[in-house]
């Protein structure tokens, strides 16, 4: 069951009523189920869909609990997972007191399972050869306990996946580091600005391969978010065209086609993302239209961590290619591949030869991390106080771009002969 709407945006019955059409004869009474939902860094009406969703099936099945598919990011504290699913203290003690909300744990070996490993030949065809190695299938255990799995999440362009959702919220949304690293590398390697915005990637291969390996029933509601509300919402089961649909349906809203390239673009980034491992997103989405030699100014004043997991290492690494990281693969190949990947993502693409390496594109950081530290990893800085927002706003100089709130609105260009139209 699905619904999209191209003139307005679903309302709170419409979306009651594709859930109830698409959910309610799914479970059967005995039946323990679990949501997988998107922490804060996604945008989506988590607390309606929490509403809803309990609604629907709490008197219906045996168990309903919630997860939340952190990836690696930082755990969400009691009184966040709260305000995450939009009831108070009293509500959780009181109507959801039968609820589960759970965070996913990435780092802890006894919070997960492994349940098969996909041999390296395997992998190496997924991969269309870039990797050729085993990849241990580890998740969070309480996949274990539940007949089935119901994934609650957007759809957004994404660069690492192509786009967002489905079976990307287990993996490796709800995996162990083994995945997270092994889907990060190769998306690295393939660049992000060639991946993002693409439906039919290694990377999402490689993901439904793990997936297929999760003991319980799998099924999904794929979000298509418009500003605050669902433009579009795609309940389905595993195999059956409703995330490609929600995919199709976000490359419509959340994806801009430019005829030529930007020589800079000044990029917002929300409060949403507290640190560069998320706001990077600002980035990654704009990368694919500037012009060689460009820039790209994320402005984040409120940000002052390159990352609250992750800070260290990206200290100890720097921001590189993957050029230089496989030339330089002795030094840097015992750091985890996720965080490598990510130090990639945010460099951009970059040639290196004979001990240089050169970036295409120049990325400028106006935020609360110092500018030593800023030029210690490599990247350009610009001290926030002196940046005139509003002229900015009103800049109209040819080459220029002006992103209000960048991370999940793709900008690509028409001749590059990259992007949603690309399903090989």
């Amino acid at each position: 069951m699905e619904h999209a709407s191209q003139e307005r945006l679903l309302t709170e019955t419409d979306i009651a009523r594709i859930l109830g059409q698409g959910l309610r004869n799914r479970f059967a009474h005995s039946d323990r189920v679990l949501v997988i939902i998107p922490d804060a860094t996604r945008t989506a009406p988590i607390p309606l869909i929490f509403r809803l969703i309990c609604d629907l099936l709490l008197e219906r099945v045996a168990a309903l609990d919630f997860l939340v598919a952190l990836g690696t990011h930082a755990p969400m504290s009691e009184s966040a997972l709260l305000a995450h699913v939009g009831i108070s203290r009293i509500e959780r003690v009181g109507k959801y007191s039968r609820v589960g909300l759970f965070n996913h744990v990435w780092d802890d070996p006894s919070a997960l399972v492994t349940l098969k490993t996909i041999p390296a030949e395997e992998v190496f065809a997924i991969t269309h050869g870039l990797i050729k190695q085993k990849l241990p299938v580890t998740v969070n255990h309480k996949v274990l306990n539940y007949d089935a799995a119901l994934v609650c999440g957007p759809v957004f362009p994404h660069e690492v996946a192509g786009f967002s959702g489905g079976n990307k919220y287990f993996f490796p949304g709800i995996s162990g580091p083994e995945v997270i690293d092994f889907t990060h590398w190769v998306g690295a390697l393939m660049t992000s600005r060639a991946i993002i915005g693409t439906y039919d990637t290694p990377v999402r291969r490689l993901i439904d391969r793990a997936a297929r390996e999760i003991p319980c029933a799998r099924y999904f509601v794929n979000m298509v978010v418009d500003g605050s509300g669902l433009a579009g919402v795609y309940v389905g089961s595993e195999g059956d065209g409703s995330w490609l649909r929600a995919a199709r349906h976000s490359a419509q809203l959340h994806i801009t086609w430019l005829d030529t390239p930007v020589s800079q673009a000044f990029a917002v980034v929300p409060s949403m993302y507290d640190d560069l491992w998320t706001g990077a997103k600002g980035m990654y989405k704009l990368e694919p239209v500037i012009a060689d030699g460009g820039e790209i100014l994320l402005y984040a004043p409120h940000i002052s961590e390159l990352s609250y997991t992750h800070g260290k290492l990206l200290d100890e690494i720097g921001f590189h290619g993957t050029e230089y990281f496989n030339a330089n693969w002795d030094s840097y190949g015992r750091y985890p591949w996720a965080i490598l990947a990510h130090a990639a993502h945010v460099r951009g693409v970059t040639t290196y030869e004979r001990g240089v390496e050169v970036p295409r594109i120049r990325l400028t950081l106006a935020s609360q991390i110092p500018r030593e530290r800023c030029e210690k990893v490599g990247l350009g800085y610009r001290d926030p106080r002196s940046i005139d927002l509003s002229y900015w706003k009103k800049h109209t100089e040819e080459g220029y771009l002006y992103v209000p709130s960048a991370g999940e609105h793709l900008y690509k260009l028409r001749a590059s002969g990259v992007g949603p139209a690309a399903e090989r």
